[in-house]
């Protein structure tokens, strides 16, 4: 029963934390990013936010940097939007590697593929 309340405040947090990183953080070293995923602790006092970036690595460094400034804010604007929890957790903004890894995988899968013919 625990488990599928913490899937739905997942889920809702990454909702709502798209849309604040998308229409209301105005920092300029933040570009486009898509949030994957949320995992937020037993307790519900951390949350991580698994983010994937549209750039290089030096702009993913730039991304992930103004996210993590505008945590305070992101975690502020959270309180507003979610009266129904009692904590809104601490935010800390993580790179989702598993995209980039998937992409590894099925260049690998093309490769063996294109060897066999």
């Amino acid at each position: 029963m625990l488990g599928r309340r913490i899937d739905r405040i997942e889920e809702q947090l990454r909702m709502e934390i798209s849309e604040i990183v998308e229409r209301e953080i105005q920092d300029p070293r933040i570009g486009l990013v898509t949030v994957t995923a949320v995992k937020v602790s037993p307790d519900l006092r951390h949350a991580r936010v698994f983010v994937t970036v549209l750039g290089d690595a030096d702009q993913r460094k730039k991304t992930i940097a103004g996210l993590k400034s505008a945590a305070g804010y992101t975690r502020r604007s959270l309180s507003k939007r979610l009266h129904h929890l009692k904590r809104i957790p601490e935010i800390m903004f993580d790179y989702d590697e598993s995209v980039e890894k998937g992409m590894r995988i099925e260049e690998l899968l093309e490769q063996i593929k294109s060897e066999e013919k």
